[in-house]
């Protein structure tokens, strides 16, 4: 019986870690409100990002983009400095989802602030702090196709209406697994912020 008390203490112990890692990659900290039809709505703390804004189909850039951010994290930086990598790598349409011009985002580990990360050496990154907020967030497995995200998308704007709150901005594409994780075990989320 000693056992199984402390397996369940470990257990206990370590579920709040869960919601701060994804298969050993720090993740944004968030706190499940409650469940809003097959979606979650979370509350997100304050988080540090970095950004880049490109052009192209939604995959076309999602690559790119990432190609600029991975730059910097890896060193290409003032500093020379490595970031660790965190996860999902996250993407925002500027426009129509079919439109061409994406922001693609990664948050920086727990602990960085503006004024201490070094200077990008391309211009194009950018650095944000976003506030405390409310997201409606809907997970998928398999390859986000344009097909996957619009019905992710249109089952979270459902949701949101049968539960009575207002879409306060464009949707967040977050991406949790690199390319090559075979499509059943990948997790990708589709994002609203509500009010």
């Amino acid at each position: 019986m000693p056992k199984v008390l402390i397996a369940a203490l470990a257990l206990a112990l370590a579920a709040p870690a869960e919601a701060e890692m994804y298969r050993g990659t720090e993740t944004p900290d968030y706190k499940v409100e409650r469940k809003v039809g097959g979606s979650e709505l979370r509350e997100y703390g304050p988080t540090v990002v970095a950004e880049v804004t490109v052009q192209g189909s939604r995959s076309g850039a999602a690559n790119a983009g990432f190609r600029v951010l991975a730059g910097y994290i890896f060193g290409g930086n003032a500093a020379q400095e490595k970031i660790a990598m965190t996860t999902p790598v996250a993407q925002v349409p500027q426009g129509d989802i079919t439109g061409g011009e994406w922001t693609v985002r990664f948050t920086l580990p727990a602990g960085s602030t503006l004024a201490t990360l070094p200077r990008p050496d391309d211009p194009r990154v950018r650095f944000l702090q976003t506030d405390a907020r409310q997201m409606l967030v809907t997970t998928f497995s398999g390859v986000p196709t344009q097909s996957a995200l619009e019905t992710a998308l249109a089952s979270l704007k459902a949701d949101a209406r049968t539960a009575g709150l207002t879409v306060a901005g464009p949707p967040e594409y977050m991406f949790y697994d690199p390319p090559w994780r075979m499509p059943w075990s990948r997790r990708n989320e589709v994002a609203l912020p509500v009010q």
